[in-house]
């Protein structure tokens, strides 16, 4: 049974506008994937001042007030920060990294919109944001109460939709290029435990500034530090890869029907590794679920993409072999063609192992 539904940032600005203006929603996703700013994007379609607040940092007064004598009695006058004469959309963003004192305050103000005798005027959104436990996040356990005053949504990436975004931002060419060949390298699943940085579509646009400010040759030592201080390591290692390939300008159709050959230094074996990965991406795309869709334009391509690995088996088998591998996302290719070509990689390691 699905415990919930994932949402595209798309899917997650249409639901907040039908729901997220009567209702109050939290937004559950792991770091850096577009939380913070398609609750921005969402405020100004609606044309509300979006004013954030961060559980992370709020003591109790910054939201219950300070007691002030009114005569014979005491009242708590209402913080700056969420006072406002118009209506606006509060964005409580760490929600579940508060405080249990913190997020006991933020029941009235999530359900009544009211803070102590502070009401939020007519017409206000309240909408939450939090990192999951999975993602190795600082987070609470919020209180039942708390959870259930709220709808809970869950974001996910959509790379479709952060390349139109990342086009419409110029974000930097060997970015998109990369990301449209690798699309799972976009984001970590889970974040690592330890303290080791992971990719996001965040990380990805920092990359991308830093690329544009050391200029179209970085410095090799700059660029690693960029790369592993800002990625997971496999990622870096392959966007290091890339960018190399792009200065020996392969083409990996080319390679797979063998017009190019493989590149064979020893020294090469990063680029080896990413056009075979590459490759691999490409073969998923272009052949056919059914061995009888093949026309005879792509039955041409398999001899030839037979004929490409035979090459590349005696250059690494393990190379080879890692072409019948599933990708870091899980998809393989076509079992008709996985059939045929296992058939005929075992052999060719052996073949060289005897040379």
């Amino acid at each position: 049974m699905k415990a919930f539904e994932y949402l595209n940032i798309n899917e997650l600005k249409s639901f907040l506008l039908d729901v997220g203006t009567i209702l109050p929603v939290f937004v559950w996703g792991p770091p850096g994937i577009g939380k913070s700013s398609i609750i921005n994007q969402f405020s100004k379609e609606v044309g509300l001042e979006c004013v954030p607040l961060l559980g992370s940092q709020l003591a109790p007064e910054d939201l219950i007030g300070i007691p002030q004598i009114d005569g014979k009695v005491s009242r708590f006058i209402p913080p700056s920060m969420i006072v406002r004469e118009k209506e606006f959309c509060l964005f409580i963003d760490e929600l579940n990294i508060a405080s249990p004192e913190i997020q006991k305050a933020f029941y009235s103000l999530i359900l009544d919109k009211r803070i102590g005798e502070y009401n939020l005027p007519k017409g206000s959104i309240v909408i939450g944001a939090g990192n999951r436990s999975a993602d190795s996040a600082l987070v609470r356990q919020m209180p039942s109460a708390l959870i259930n005053r709220m709808i809970h949504v869950h974001l996910k990436v959509d790379h479709k939709i952060w390349l139109d975004w990342a086009k419409n931002e110029s974000v930097h060419p060997w970015v998109i290029e990369y990301i449209q060949n690798r699309p799972s390298h976009l984001s970590t699943d889970i974040a690592p435990t330890d303290e080791t940085p992971f990719s996001t579509p965040r990380s990805w646009h920092y990359v991308s500034d830093a690329l544009k400010a050391l200029g179209e040759n970085p410095n090799p030592k700059m660029l690693d530090v960029l790369l592993y201080g800002s990625l997971t390591n496999h990622h870096a290692t392959q966007f290091k890869a890339f960018i190399k390939q792009i200065n020996y300008r392969y083409a990996v159709p080319k390679l797979i029907t063998g017009a190019e050959p493989w590149p064979k230094d020893p020294k090469d074996r990063d680029i080896l590794l990413f056009l075979v990965n590459s490759a691999k991406d490409y073969l998923i795309k272009e052949l056919p679920k059914n061995e009888d869709e093949l026309t005879s334009q792509k039955k041409k391509m398999v001899i030839q993409v037979k004929d490409s690995l035979k090459n590349l088996s005696f250059i690494d088998g393990e190379y080879a072999q890692n072409i019948i591998t599933p990708t870091e996302a899980g998809e393989t290719l076509p079992r008709w063609f996985l059939t045929d070509i296992t058939k005929e990689l075992p052999k060719l390691m052996m073949v060289k192992e005897k040379s």
